[in-house]
């Protein structure tokens, strides 16, 4: 059953999830993995204010990738850009795992990923509780679930006021990177997001890459003859 209750807490916002709550266990190569690795690359998601640099123990331009399933983005795009802080949202704990894992077998190469950071919950309360006005350079939202029937619209992520949230949390000159393969859902995205005061269609040069590696998922999407929309904005001011 849908959770159809409003908001909890002090949200920015009434909303309900733009996300299915799934639950998945682990196998045991992903339980070890994690067991080694979360208690310093991973926290749930909280009330508290993070501080990057610290958890990073660096400071650098901050991505914040929400919903990155598996990690075959985020650990992909760290690795091309190892001078970058990215934070991984995702709720499900398989995912995770995988992303754990992702990053596990790069340890011992040459080019290990060392900049990933995973939160565990909604990215929303992420951005409107652990993140701090104009303290990102780049969102990215790769395929968010479309939600395709007119009664679930409401649940959908990229909506007025997350595109208001996301512009507040970047710096000027920051991107905001979408892909969907969602036709109906990218011409919504794409109205919405030119709609906000804060955020114009990019049109030179980015501060973060937006070169991203074709997941399973969009190879599926590819194989049926799916377009995957791209859009990026940046933040007015720079």
């Amino acid at each position: 059953m849908l959770d159809e209750q409003p908001n909890r807490g002090n949200r920015l916002y009434p909303r309900v999830t733009s996300f299915r709550s799934r639950r998945g266990a682990l196998t045991e190569p992903q339980q070890q993995t994690w067991d080694r690795l979360w208690p310093q690359l991973g926290r749930d998601v909280g009330d508290d204010q993070l501080d990057i640099d610290a958890w990073f123990g660096r400071s650098a331009p901050v991505v914040l990738e929400i919903g990155s399933g598996t990690g075959t983005a985020a650990v992909s795009m760290a690795r091309a850009e190892p001078g970058v802080n990215l934070i991984a949202v995702e709720v499900y704990r398989p995912g995770l795992a995988q992303t754990l894992q992702r990053i596990e077998r790069t340890l011992d190469t040459d080019s290990p990923v060392t900049n990933v950071r995973i939160l565990r919950g909604d990215a929303v309360e992420v951005l409107e509780k652990m993140v701090a006005p104009g303290s990102l350079t780049g969102v990215r939202v790769f395929f968010p679930d479309p939600w395709p029937k007119a009664r679930h619209h409401k649940r959908r992520l990229l909506q007025a006021p997350t595109f208001s949230l996301i512009a507040d949390r970047l710096v000027p000159g920051g991107v905001l990177h979408v892909a969907t393969d969602h036709a109906e859902y990218a011409e919504a995205i794409r109205e919405t997001g030119d709609a906000e005061p804060l955020l114009k269609p990019l049109s030179g040069e980015s501060p973060i890459s937006l070169e991203r590696p074709v997941t399973k998922f969009e190879g599926k999407a590819h194989q049926v003859g799916s377009t995957i929309s791209e859009m990026v904005w940046g933040k007015i001011g720079a």
